[in-house]
C-alpha cells in the first residue's frame, strides 16, 4: 500500500488533535522547524496544513486524508468524502455556530435587510452562499481579524464564529441568524476512499479516532460483589451495556465491571458500597468502541 497522506490542522485545533491521535494510539511529534510531523505509523507520513486550506488539497489529491471543520468544506466548495464527523475543539467539545449580527440598535432584523449593505467575515464564499439562497445582494469583504469590532462604522453586519455567543455581546452585537453550525470532520480524498488498502486504513483510523471521542467524561469500574448482594448492587449501576459479571475463587462473590459517565461516580461509589459491593476500582478509558 502506498503511504496514506495525513492532513493534521495547524493553528487552534493542533494540540487538541494530537492528544486525540495519542489516545487512539498514534504517536505524532512536531518539530517547531518542520510541516512534517513524525508518527510512528510506517503506513502515514503527516502534514501540518491550515483548516481553511485543508479541504481544497484533499480534494486535489495532495493528502488522501485530513481534519478540517465543515464550514471549511462548505467555504471552499470541495468535493471530498466525509468519513466521520469528531466533535472537538481547541477547548471544548460544543459545535461552532457562524452567525450573522449586527449592531444592537440596528434597523436589521433579518437578512433581507441586508440588501445593498456591507458585510465583513473571514467566510466570504459561505457568506455569498448564505444571501444567494435568500435573493440577498449585499457587498462582502473579507475580514482579517477583529471583525466583532468592524460594526458600525466599517460594515453594517458580520458573518462571525461563535461557541457562546459572550464576544458578540460584548461588542454589543446581536445575533440575527445562524448560517452554519460546524464540527470537526475526517474528511478523504475520492480516489483514495476509491482504493480499497487505503480506504481501510482510512476506516480504521476513524473508528479509533471516533472510540476516543465516545469515552471520554466515562470511566471503567471494577468491584467484587456477594452473589446475594448482586442485583442491588447491579440496580446502581446506570451501565453503558450490561455489566460483565465474573466468577471469583469464593463461589460466593462475583466481579462486576461496567463503564459509567464520570460525573456520576462521585455519588455512586458511596450507595455501591452501602450495597454491598467491595473493593471498588474506578480507572480512564482511551478509546470505547460501541
Amino acid at each position: 500500500m502506498a503511504l496514506i497522506q495525513l492532513g493534521i490542522p495547524k493553528g487552534s485545533l493542533q494540540k487538541s488533535t494530537i492528544e486525540m491521535f495519542d489516545k487512539a494510539g498514534y504517536r505524532i511529534k512536531v518539530s517547531s522547524r518542520s510541516y512534517y510531523p513524525s508518527i510512528d505509523d510506517d503506513d502515514i507520513e503527516c502534514l501540518l496544513i491550515r483548516s481553511q486550506e485543508m479541504a481544497r488539497y484533499v480534494e486535489e489529491g495532495v493528502l488522501d486524508v485530513g481534519l478540517t471543520g465543515y464550514d471549511w468544506i462548505l467555504e471552499t466548495e470541495a468535493d471530498v468524502v466525509e468519513v466521520a464527523e469528531l466533535v472537538y475543539g481547541k477547548v471544548g467539545r460544543r459545535p461552532l455556530r457562524w452567525v450573522l449580527a449586527v449592531p444592537e440598535d440596528s434597523d436589521i432584523q433579518s437578512v433581507t435587510d441586508l440588501e445593498g449593505k456591507r458585510v465583513a467575515t473571514e467566510v466570504v464564499g459561505l457568506t455569498r452562499q448564505y444571501l444567494a439562497k435568500y435573493g440577498v445582494q449585499a457587498h462582502i469583504e473579507f475580514s482579517w481579524g477583529a471583525t466583532e469590532v468592524k460594526p458600525p462604522r466599517l460594515a453594517d453586519a458580520i458573518v462571525e464564529i461563535t461557541e457562546t455567543g459572550s464576544s458578540l455581546k460584548a461588542n454589543r452585537l446581536r445575533i440575527v441568524d445562524t448560517i452554519c453550525i460546524s464540527t470537526t470532520r475526517l474528511i478523504a480524498n475520492k480516489d483514495a476512499w476509491e482504493d480499497e488498502a487505503k480506504r481501510r486504513k482510512i476506516e480504521r483510523i476513524a473508528l479509533l479516532l471516533k472510540s476516543v471521542l465516545v469515552a471520554e467524561n466515562r470511566v471503567g469500574l471494577m468491584m467484587n460483589v456477594r452473589k446475594e448482594d448482586m442485583e442491588t448492587v447491579v440496580g446502581l449501576l446506570p451501565a453503558l451495556q450490561k455489566p460483565t459479571v465474573s466468577s471469583l475463587i469464593d463461589s460466593d462473590w462475583v466481579a462486576l465491571n461496567t463503564v459509567v459517565e464520570e460525573h456520576v461516580v462521585r455519588d455512586m461509589i458511596p450507595q455501591l458500597l452501602e450495597a454491598g459491593a467491595h473493593g471498588i476500582i474506578e480507572y480512564q478509558l482511551n478509546k470505547l468502541v460501541e
